[in-house]
């Protein structure tokens, strides 16, 4: 689907939005650059680029953590680095979380007008919730959240449904009335798999894909063109 054409019909009657953090939100593969080179540099490795790791982004710390380490090792070597990796990354981006990260445009504007037509609203977010809650508030996002879920909050991530249906029970809401806002197909997945529409952002990371190459309702430029498709349905 072509950025800008949405399927209205889809949208008809959603009540509510879950949207993604890393990607859709905000840029926060410069954070990741810092802390996993900070890693790496305590195991000996070298650094990687930032575009390197943009296509590792989005599954998870784990599945993060140990796509960085198979750059250099078997799968053997993976699983015997792979605690003392997670510990040092972990403390490095503690330490700089959302320092590097900056806000994709209409961001604030967009979860305002969501807002404003009487959108409940949730992020959720396969980065951990410990690294979550405090980039959320840092870039004072937090407030425009009735619920924040992080990839370790519940049982499975995306691109499970679990996180959505969810936020569908918190919000009392059928699917159907709650979409899905992501840049990637972890986004789309499990938004599909749940019951829920979903829309899509161009300029996220999707693990090094095409966006258009995703399933979904729509591709919005902007969270506030997001807002814009959801209004006359709200």
């Amino acid at each position: 689907m072509a950025a800008g054409a949405v399927n209205h019909a889809a949208l008809a009657g959603v009540r509510a939005a879950i949207i993604d953090l890393d990607g859709t939100m905000l840029d926060t593969v410069p954070d990741f650059h810092v802390a996993i080179n900070a890693m790496r540099a305590e195991l000996a490795l070298a650094p990687i680029s930032a575009e390197t790791i943009k296509h590792m982004v989005g599954k998870g710390s784990e599945n993060l953590i140990r796509s960085v380490l198979a750059l250099d090792l078997d799968a053997a070597g993976v699983e015997q680095r792979f605690e003392q990796a997670m510990d040092a990354y972990q403390r490095h981006y503690l330490a700089i979380n959302g320092q590097h990260s900056t806000l994709y445009p209409d961001v604030i504007a967009g979860l305002a007008a969501m807002k404003a037509a009487g959108l409940r609203l949730a992020c959720v977010t396969n980065k951990p919730i410990a690294f979550a809650l405090p980039l959320l508030e840092q870039k004072k996002l937090r407030d425009f959240f009735e619920i924040v879920y992080g990839g370790d909050s519940l049982p499975k991530k995306k691109p499970d449904p679990l996180p959505l249906l969810q936020v569908c029970r918190d919000f009392d809401l059928a699917p159907s009335k709650v979409v899905a806002i992501g840049d990637s197909s972890n986004d789309a997945q499990a938004a599909r798999s749940a019951g829920c529409p979903v829309l899509t952002v161009p300029y996220g990371y999707n693990h090094g894909h095409s966006i258009h190459e995703t399933d979904s309702d729509g591709i919005v430029n902007t969270l506030l063109d997001a807002a814009k498709a959801l209004q006359p349905m709200s």
